[in-house]
């Protein structure tokens, strides 16, 4: 389709860039989020061959159809048998060596590769990039990347203002994830980008704590931690939120870590490093005191994943880009008492970030 093309033209330009300042003659791509973002091809099962001049991408028989409608770039083949091992041969036919993401093969599917091809070639044709190419391109979002990730930001806001209301003592952590699920779907969510965590009274001390039959208190912390999918993107955010009148401990810790958040977030602009960004959270909760109580990294990319390049955590001098999209969530966790985060999507612009999830995050009583 000549419109898919035109929209996936810059995209096969910098992955062929990058190949060849790398000397890459040839890649395989096999992780699906490469693939959509590379192509367009939206479904479970693909492999994408591509060189300097062409590119093909091999599918099954059930996605016949759709991959001729999505797939821009690429000339689309439906295999006999296995994807995989076709695509495979085709570049064991047309290649010297071939290059592939390490980080997203199994040793099983580098076998069925090999066996796509004769037998001189089998063992030193491919060969594992020393990072990934196609992922590494995909920090960068583009302006449509951009607006489509927003919207998903701005569904997910108005999801948490919508289920304001139905937090309440008494009802259980479930049955408040399922009402904010529905509510997601009911307003045009393809799904959510991971379980949904509602974590109330002492379990908010769980940074992860997965939503249980537990009702939430009748004073404490609840914590959600939920995002969507729209248009193939995601999107992520934290509110903690407390039922009931809270102790000046409990309140102390918010605003400790309402500030760590507003820090890191005031940190992000281009040349900045991750590091840096993580620091900037870590300093101040340090200076509150509750330092050893912050227990996981500050961020995270974001995109057709949830979990994306760059990690933003201690010690990594990886430096942003205008473009990037990135999580910010501080938090404090203290065992068997109460849990606090506090998490926005920030886009980097040129000058610094924008945040994408820009609703309340100040003290919240119901």
């Amino acid at each position: 389709m000549r419109n898919a093309r035109d929209q996936f033209t810059g995209r096969w330009r910098a992955v062929r860039r990058a190949m060849a300042e790398q000397d890459i003659e040839a890649l395989l791509v096999t992780h699906l989020p490469d693939v959509r973002w590379l192509c367009g091809f939206t479904g479970s099962n693909a492999a994408l061959a591509l060189t300097g001049t062409k590119a093909a991408l091999f599918t099954d028989g059930r996605y016949t159809t759709q991959a001729r409608e999505e797939t821009g770039g690429a000339r689309v083949a439906i295999a006999k048998k296995s994807a995989l091992r076709e695509c495979a041969a085709l570049l064991g036919e047309s290649a010297k060596q071939a290059w592939f993401d390490p980080e997203h093969t199994t040793v099983a599917e580098l076998t069925l590769m090999r066996s796509g091809l004769n037998t001189k070639k089998s063992r030193g044709f491919f060969v594992a990039l020393k990072k990934p190419l196609v992922s590494a391109l995909r920090m960068v979002k583009d302006e449509g990347e951009l607006a489509l990730m927003s919207q998903a930001a701005e569904l997910g806001c108005s999801l948490f203002e919508t289920m304001l209301p139905r937090i309440e003592s008494g009802i259980t952590e479930i049955a408040l994830a399922a009402e904010l699920e529905f509510e997601a779907r009911r307003r045009g969510a393809e799904g959510m980008s991971f379980e949904t965590i509602v974590a109330s009274g002492a379990r908010s001390a769980l940074p992860h704590g997965r939503a249980t039959g537990a009702k939430l208190p009748r004073k404490g912390f609840v914590t959600l931690d939920f995002g969507v999918i729209l248009n193939g993107y995601c999107s992520d955010m934290t509110r903690t939120v407390h039922v009931g009148g809270a102790a000046g401990e409990e309140r102390a810790a918010y605003e400790a870590v309402l500030e760590a958040q507003e820090a890191a977030v005031a940190a992000v602009k281009p040349g900045a490093t991750c590091g840096a960004v993580d620091e900037a959270a870590r300093r101040v909760l340090k200076k509150a005191g509750l330092g050893k109580y912050f227990t996981h990294s500050t961020g995270h990319g974001v995109g057709l994943e949830i979990h994306e390049q760059p990690r933003v955590a201690a010690g990594l001098e990886m430096p942003l880009s205008a473009g990037m999209v990135i999580t910010i969530e501080p938090g404090v966790y203290l065992p068997g008492k109460f849990g606090i985060r506090i998490e926005d999507m920030v886009a980097v612009t040129k000058s610094g970030g924008r945040i994408l999830t820009p609703v309340t995050k100040g003290w919240i009583e119901l």
